[in-house]
């Protein structure tokens, strides 16, 4: 070959360790500035250009192959250094582990780039499951791949991760030791992989993970190759130890946290109790009532808690039969007992979320209601005897001086002027023996006492039940007061209790009489009740119809004219009209329209009309066949009343 068509090598006089015509010192100048490995070959081939002696070529060629060593030791070791580098600061990372995820992508991009891949990537076992997944992936192109989950010994990574061994292949598709699976090899070929190493990520013996490294073309992974990836490999099962300690450690932090926050709460609570406690006491000692301990209760629990007698019945009894507050809505309730009596609640109005020592504290004070109740009953004992012993001089001694039995009712702060209804109550439900049937009637009087006290009335036992004085509130009627009476009294003793109302008395002081005769109307309409099948239930007389006027004492016919046929009587006077004739005729006519207008004279639509008027003014059960009958009566008794008017 000409010189001419031969590159001169560029000399330089800084080579070390050889004179300038020695053989090495070419070399020594291509290792001094990093030449590729193809320009070693220029120095032998200048000389054989130059016609160099065989030995001056033989040395050459000798030093070319020192040179060639020399050189790839150097790029061992820098590749070695780049590589401890990598491993030294994936380390650091570790050991400053923030965020895991951070680390691992760390590890995979380093690991492909130290190993020159296409594709780095890192899966995790998923003990639930049984297999292996994608965790980070690293030059992926393939959403498939990077979803993909293996099978243990499915694929290089599933036999990876089943064995605890790396396992390298420079052809994926074309080697038989793995177990290929359709969904596997549609990832890898969706990927376009070919070579593939992978080596286990170990916690002590457990195999967690697989780090991989491949390329998308065929290619042989070295033993250096291989053991570098299993450093980076060593990290990352480090990195996510250490991640799990942290997630470890920051949990059982936060358990405590939570229960130092529990400790602090239970401590509150404890003290809320204690201060429940100590204003109890005060309040017991002092002869607080039971709205003072609601309204002590309130403050320590942050809600508002009050003490009534009217508490739902179904969440009350629960109360009182597990001996709890129980929740009803977002209210509590408490029961407050003595034996089997129940004396009301206290509520809690508006709490749905109670701790349960706040619970115990409701249940507490509770308990305090009903012992300052008994020690209050007790002292009403007395009270309540004087107002039975005055019911029983209205109802047995009437030649007594009306204005003594006034001042004795004011000591009671009762007024016997004042408008009252007369109740006769008695237990309806069944009875084992005397001494049950006796004790029923002894809660029957303690309510029906306890009653009378808190409704300015009197009350007093007799003919084996109850006798009631209570006044009667404007705009109420004896019949709801007979009910509500029937209802709170079988509420308190757990029995029916079956209540026979009289009607309204007035001037109980002037005209004592009254009263034994209210007691005889209310016992008739208590009879009435159990006669027909109607105990528990609470009644006046003028809840009978017409029997109403067998049930009064006063045969009250003026009233009964009114309750059944008052609007049409006044519907006629305001009008003009003549809708009571027509409802004689229609009932002389056997309530046959027809019929009726010949009796009247007047068109068939005329009776219509009129009757229609009737059933707006009377309700649209008037020709019912009890209702028809009322009202016959009652057409009946007017025209004798305005016959026997001058």
């Amino acid at each position: 070959m000409p010189s001419e068509h031969i590159p001169s090598p560029q000399r330089s006089d800084t080579s070390v360790g050889a004179p300038p015509g020695s053989a090495e010192a070419p070399f020594l100048e291509l290792l001094t500035r990093g030449a590729a490995a193809d320009a070693y070959e220029q120095p032998a081939l200048r000389a054989r250009a130059d016609g160099q002696p065989a030995e001056r070529i033989a040395a050459l060629e000798q030093a070319k192959l020192l040179g060639l060593r020399v050189r790839a030791e150097l790029e061992g070791r820098r590749r070695r250094e780049a590589e401890l580098s990598a491993l030294f600061e994936t380390a650091h990372d570790l050991a400053g582990l923030r965020d895991v995820d951070a680390v691992l992508r760390a590890i995979v991009h380093r690991a492909r780039s130290l190993l020159g891949t296409d594709v780095a990537y890192l899966s995790l076992n998923d003990p639930g499951h049984g297999d292996t997944y994608m965790r980070v992936t690293e030059g992926s192109v393939a959403a498939r791949f990077q979803q993909l989950r293996l099978g243990m010994g499915e694929g290089l990574g599933g036999l990876v991760a089943q064995t605890a061994r790396p396992y390298v292949t420079d052809d994926y598709f074309h080697d038989e030791r793995f177990q290929h699976t359709a969904g596997i090899d549609a990832g890898v070929r969706d990927e376009g992989l070919v070579a593939i190493l992978g080596v286990p990520l170990m916690l002590g013996p457990n195999v967690i993970g697989v780090l991989f490294a491949a390329d998308r073309r065929a290619r042989v992974f070295e033993r250096e190759q291989t053991a570098l990836l299993g450093s980076f490999a060593a990290l990352a099962a480090s990195a996510i130890d250490t991640a799990n300690l942290l997630t470890e450690t920051r949990s059982a932090l936060t358990d405590l946290e939570r229960a130092n926050e529990i400790i602090r709460d239970r401590s509150a609570v404890i003290e809320r109790a204690s201060d429940v406690h100590d204003r109890l006491a005060e309040l017991v000692l002092r002869g607080g009532g039971v709205h003072d301990v609601a309204a002590a209760v309130s403050q320590v629990l942050g809600g508002t808690v009050e003490f009534t007698d009217a508490a739902p019945a179904v969440a009350l009894e629960a109360s009182r039969t597990e001996g709890h507050a129980v929740r009803h809505g977002d209210d509590w309730i408490a029961a407050v007992a003595a034996g089997g009596e129940l004396l009301g609640a206290l509520v809690l109005h508006g709490h749905p979320g109670l701790d349960p020592v706040d619970q115990r504290t409701l249940e507490r004070a509770a308990m305090v209601t009903s012992l300052l109740l008994l020690a209050r009953r007790s002292a009403a004992d007395a009270e309540q005897r004087v107002r039975g012993e005055l019911l029983d001089d209205l109802l047995d001694a009437r030649d007594r001086d009306p204005r003594l039995l006034r001042e004795r009712a004011s000591r009671l702060h009762a007024d016997l002027d004042a408008v009252h209804v007369v109740l006769a109550a008695r237990l309806d439900g069944p009875v084992a023996d005397a001494e049950q049937e006796a004790d029923a009637r002894r809660r029957l009087w303690s309510a029906a006492s306890h009653l009378a006290a808190t409704g300015h009335g009197l009350a007093a036992a007799r003919d084996g039940g109850t006798v009631l004085l209570l006044p009667l509130a404007p705009g109420d009627t004896a019949t709801q007061l007979a009910r509500r009476t029937a209802r709170h009294l079988g509420t308190a003793v757990h029995e029916p209790v079956t209540v026979g109302a009289s009607a309204p008395v007035e001037g109980l002081a002037p005209h004592p009489d009254a009263v034994a005769a209210g007691y005889a109307e209310g016992r008739r309409c208590l009879d009435a009740l159990r006669l027909l099948g109607r105990s528990g239930d609470g009644a006046a007389a003028e809840d009978f119809g017409f029997l109403g006027l067998l049930l009064a004492g006063d045969r009250d016919m003026a009233g009964f004219v009114d309750r059944t046929i008052g609007e049409v009587v006044a519907y006629d006077s305001r009008r003009g009209t003549e809708l009571l004739r027509t409802l004689e005729a229609y009932f002389a006519c056997g309530m046959s329209p027809a019929r009726t207008k010949d009796e009247l004279h007047v068109h068939v639509n005329t009776v219509a009309q009129r009757l229609e008027r009737v059933g707006r003014l009377l309700g649209g059960d008037w020709q019912s066949p009890a209702r028809a009958l009322e009202i016959q009566l009652a057409l009946r008794l007017y025209r004798l009343s305005a016959a026997a008017q001058p």
